[in-house]
């Protein structure tokens, strides 16, 4: 049914992590993105688009499932060179997410689609 549907767009400025540099702030980064995503952004040398893609991933989960819902209760992997999304803590088996990530230069956008899980 289409109730149990959702979807997500979010658009982020790079800059917006250029000006904040893990180095300086890993405080920051912490209360967005768990460790594990850490270590895959700051792999690239161009680690601020996969932080704003990583971002903007997040936001869009947050809005296509429209419950508050923490940014670490988010967690983003790639399988396959693709993005993939699980919930963390009470949303754990709730939802089933379809996602996609794009980053250039200037901008990240993730979209996301999500499944509204029927309770047992």
């Amino acid at each position: 049914m289409i109730e149990r549907l959702g979807i997500g767009i979010d658009i982020t400025s790079v800059d917006q992590f250029k000006k904040t540099p893990y180095s300086k702030k890993p405080n920051f980064y912490k209360k967005i993105f768990l460790p594990l995503e850490i270590k895959y952004c700051l792999k690239y040398k161009n680690s601020y688009e996969h932080f704003a893609g990583k971002f903007a991933l997040k936001e869009a989960v947050k809005k296509a499932i429209n419950e508050h819902i923490s940014m670490l209760d988010i967690e983003t992997f790639h399988v396959n060179s693709k993005p993939t999304i699980k919930l963390r803590g009470k949303w754990k088996k709730k939802y089933l997410f379809l996602a996609s990530i794009s980053h250039e230069k200037e901008f990240a956008v993730g979209m996301v689609v999500s499944e509204k899980l029927e309770l047992l």
